[in-house]
């Protein structure tokens, strides 16, 4: 039987596009993870030859250049929202997965509550994470947000979050799951560095992405699915 993937070639390729797509901007690309880093079971099913911790593989290779942001909303903290795949609640997760990529060794820059709401058990959970040295940072709600563009890009929208401080070219930001607040973490950062003077970019990482679509003047652009 033959192998219908090449890993080693997919971690080559992967690492190398990211690398390009970093140099064309300024040194500085957000780079939003969709799917799962750990134990990616469905795409080693669909692809036989892909290994489950592949995406993770392809991460370490560019560990040098890479810090994490892991972003988690409010209201999954307040509902106790857990993930269906390991009975675990999103704040528990999120501390396993800054456990799981320090043992890799992997720099985990910070955490990002979104749809931040003064709560008592969103509290505790900042005050638990700076316990353990990690920073973490707030993005409030936005009226009118996605359509209104006029305000969620300004001082009254993207502005009203904190600034994300990061140190290195490669930004990965990661979730517990889905609805997380991903992308918008992404694009407010995108506002901040380009009030800095810093032209960043933004790419989202699917498993499998085509890297061939033209970066746009405004430094965002979205990779397609296979």
């Amino acid at each position: 039987m033959k192998i219908g993937f090449d890993n080693d070639k997919y971690l080559a390729m992967q690492s190398e596009h990211i690398r390009d797509r970093i140099r064309k901007f300024d040194n500085k690309l957000y780079l939003e993870f969709g799917g799962k880093l750990f134990d990616d079971y469905h795409a080693s099913r669909v692809l036989p030859g892909f290994q489950p911790d592949s995406k993770l593989q392809m991460l370490l290779q560019l560990k040098e250049q890479a810090e994490i942001v892991i972003v988690i909303s409010a209201e999954d903290i307040v509902s106790n929202k857990i993930r269906g795949d390991y009975g675990i609640t999103y704040d528990l997760d999120v501390l396993r997965l800054i456990d799981a990529f320090q043992e890799m060794g992997l720099y985990v820059g910070s955490v990002c509550v979104t749809k931040y709401t003064a709560a008592p058990e969103v509290e505790a959970f900042e005050k638990r994470l700076n316990g353990l040295g990690i920073r973490t940072f707030r993005h409030y709600k936005i009226a009118g947000y996605p359509n209104d563009v006029a305000r969620i890009v300004s001082d009254e929208g993207y502005g009203k979050n904190d600034y994300i401080k990061t140190q290195r070219p490669l930004v990965v930001i990661t979730a517990p799951g889905p609805g997380s607040g991903k992308m918008a973490v992404c694009l407010s950062q995108l506002y901040h560095e380009y009030k800095r003077g810093i032209k960043a970019g933004y790419a989202k990482f699917e498993t499998f992405p085509i890297w061939k679509p033209p970066s746009t003047t405004t430094g965002i652009s979205r990779s397609s699915r296979w």
